[in-house]
């Protein structure tokens, strides 16, 4: 049974997410539904929510347009006021100011996207899983279209919207992966480069930790993909091995250095 107010439940995001969009109205959940939605598939449906950390939230926002913060701030607020995290993460979830020029082109998916091998496979592999999905969803239409009231049909409804929020999404990977450049694996591992994997040291713990240098569209810090646009991403790009680097973003300022740079063989394999 579902749960509030209890940290140590470990409810999942696609759980939470069900349960704040529930208790919207229907008219105010079908503005901010295709947002959250964004935001949780990006984190990962499946994540349990002590796993959610300021950096992901952050990191998200490097990403998207001042109109799609809100609701995603709501549905922060939510999970803290419920009891599921300890942290308060929707301050974390900073948006850049651009021009609206600027967030058409980003927008529109027009500007050429750089991907490593790996994150060029797993979009064709979101895009697959999209289709299919699409397919089901145009089999439940059918099905709920057969009931001849339309003034309340609710699950004709609810299919049609999902069916709209996966057609954007598949166009949407179309277009990047249509225009997208693959990354060439180099060997020179002397500085931080596009596509390196970096092993960086935390001053004030000691704790190590790893990421991949990714194009943003790519990045997902959760799984180890940092967008070189990040906070993160901008201040180790191009250092040397043993370099130490400050850092000021939304979760706070800390230093670290860098331990070691690695490339990715084409197998998905850390070579030093």
């Amino acid at each position: 049974m579902f749960s509030v107010g209890n940290i140590e439940n470990n409810h999942t995001l696609a759980e939470v997410t069900e349960a704040f969009l529930s208790r919207l109205p229907p008219e105010e959940r079908g503005k901010i539904q295709a947002e959250v939605f964004k935001f949780v598939r990006w984190l990962g449906s499946s994540r349990q929510l002590k796993d959610i950390n300021p950096v992901d939230v952050a990191s998200y926002g490097e990403q998207i347009t001042p109109s799609a913060a809100k609701p995603i701030k709501s549905f922060l607020a939510y999970i803290q006021k419920q009891g599921f995290s300890r942290t308060n993460l929707a301050p974390h979830l900073k948006v850049k100011k651009s021009s609206s020029k600027t967030v058409a082109v980003w927008q529109g998916s027009s500007v050429q996207a750089t991907l490593t091998t790996q994150g060029y496979a797993k979009l064709e592999k979101e895009l697959a899983n999209l289709k299919n999905q699409r397919s089901q969803v145009i089999e439940e239409m059918q099905i709920a279209a057969a009931d001849k009231d339309f003034r309340e049909n609710a699950p004709l409804a609810a299919a049609r919207e999902q069916k709209s929020h996966l057609e954007g999404r598949i166009k949407e990977i179309e277009a990047v992966l249509n225009q997208a450049k693959i990354m060439r694996e180099g060997q020179d591992t002397t500085r931080a480069k596009f596509g390196y994997t970096v092993l960086l040291r935390d001053l004030s713990s000691g704790k190590e930790f790893s990421y991949t240098l990714v194009d943003p569209r790519e990045a997902n810090p959760a799984k180890g993909k940092l967008s070189v646009a990040s906070p993160l991403g901008k201040a180790i790009l191009d250092k040397e091995r043993g370099q130490t680097v400050e850092v000021t973003a939304p979760a706070g300022t800390f230093c670290c250095r860098i331990e070691n740079i690695m490339t990715l063989s084409t197998e998905g394999k850390v070579n030093p």
